[in-house]
């Protein structure tokens, strides 16, 4: 009876080591549990797995103004004005139909805007308005004129005459504008004057008893 005390004893030390054991295993099993159920996923500050940056949207995509020819008149009716257009280059013709013209000539960008230059400091600014029509201005001679030029269909457009007649140096523009009507100025030798009618059929035109021909001007 003596010996069984310390095997009491030592039974006893082992049970409580093995409820030790098992409590402190469940403990660590709970802990790590809690901690993968509250951990975050990211790193503080840093976006969120799930959200999206929306990309910008496409830059558009320009077209080069189309090859065609515009005709109108001068918001105070006194001039006419005449543009045509081909591969990004436009020639312009502005006249009174009496003694003030000018040929101009430049550059069309991308989105229709032109800046052209003629002699004696003249330019015209213009915008093409979706290939129907350009508006703008056309300086010349110290007055500024502001015009209108719709798209024209021949035989509405702009067309010249060269030549020499009876020794003079004939140079001739003229303005078909939609409806028929004609504005141009003929200069004999540096002088200008009202320009006879054309026939916008064939050009045909007579000039000091000689006929001529005026062609379509294209740059």
């Amino acid at each position: 009876m003596r010996r069984s005390g310390p095997l009491l004893t030592l039974l006893a030390g082992l049970l409580l080591g093995v409820f030790m054991l098992s409590l402190n295993a469940t403990t660590g099993t709970e802990g790590s549990s809690y901690e993968s159920r509250t951990t975050p996923s990211a790193t503080p500050g840093s976006p969120s797995p799930a959200a999206s940056t929306t990309p910008p949207p496409p830059t558009p995509s320009r077209t080069a103004p189309v090859n065609a020819d515009y005709a109108g008149r001068t918001d105070d009716d006194s001039s006419a004005i005449a543009v045509s257009l081909r591969d990004g280059r436009a020639i312009a013709y502005f006249c009174d139909g009496r003694d003030q013209e000018s040929w101009l000539k430049g550059d069309v960008e991308d989105d229709g805007t032109m800046r052209l230059t003629g002699k004696h400091g003249a330019k015209l600014d213009g915008t093409l308005e979706e290939g129907r029509r350009i508006r703008g201005t056309v300086d010349l001679k110290g007055g500024r004129h502001a015009f209108t030029a719709d798209k024209a269909v021949k035989p509405s457009g702009l067309y010249r005459a060269t030549a020499t007649v009876r020794d003079a140096k004939i140079d001739g523009g003229w303005i078909v504008l939609p409806g028929g009507k004609q504005v141009g100025v003929l200069t004999r030798d540096g002088e200008p004057g009202a320009a006879p009618r054309i026939d916008p059929a064939t050009g045909a035109v007579t000039v000091d008893g000689e006929q001529l021909t005026a062609r379509p001007v294209t740059p």
